[in-house]
């Protein structure tokens, strides 16, 4: 049996060959994907909790790439993986490299000469980060870890809650941090950054 997914407004697409990378042949629903995705997710953040992490190395490639592959590598066999393909979203795929070096040299920038305040500088890498896209699948969530991972170990400041007050009604969260999304597309980033900590 193959892999059927669901997608939801905002989520992107797999492609065939990147299902085939699917590591547990017994899930067949975006459900079950979504609950050994979960798994593999709480044990990156808690990877994430018990290490310390310089500053240099959280705005490196290498960093990136290894976050994504903690999040997914037990699900995914490309996890860590540049995506190969293009997407709903992002920048072609030949340029993912290219726009994360130019991300993570600005956000070094931000960081050495005070550019921003520690949550709009932690955002601002998010949303910079999604809108590359990365990845084949998980770069909201993996662009939401990178942003509690700057806020925590560079500021030394609590992680976002990415809308936890509102969990009683997931649809409505997601709604407000696609608008959210959308409205910083703009440059204006104060909806993502109340979104961030609502």
């Amino acid at each position: 049996m193959g892999l059927d997914l669901d997608y939801v407004d905002g989520q992107t697409p797999l492609e065939d060959d990147e299902k085939e990378g699917l590591l547990i042949p017994t899930i067949a629903t975006r459900g079950e994907l979504d609950e050994f995705e979960q798994q593999n997710i709480e044990q990156a953040i808690q990877w994430t909790l018990t290490r310390n992490f310089k500053q240099q190395d959280i705005f490196s490639e290498t960093f990136v790439r290894e976050v994504h592959k903690r999040m997914y590598n037990q699900v995914w066999s490309w996890a860590g993986e540049f995506r190969k393909t293009n997407k709903n979203i992002g920048v072609d795929n030949w340029r993912v490299s290219t726009e994360l070096k130019a991300l993570l040299d600005d956000a070094i920038f931000w960081a050495e000469h005070d550019t921003y305040l520690p949550e709009e500088l932690a955002i601002r890498f998010k949303h910079r980060l999604v809108s590359i896209h990365c990845f084949s699948n998980g770069n909201g969530r993996h662009s939401r870890l990178m942003a509690d991972i700057i806020i925590d170990k560079i500021f030394k400041s609590p992680v976002f809650s990415w809308g936890a007050a509102n969990i009683s009604n997931e649809e409505d969260s997601r709604t407000a941090y696609l608008k959210a999304l959308k409205t910083a597309d703009n440059g204006d980033y104060r909806l993502l950054m109340t979104f961030a900590r609502s």
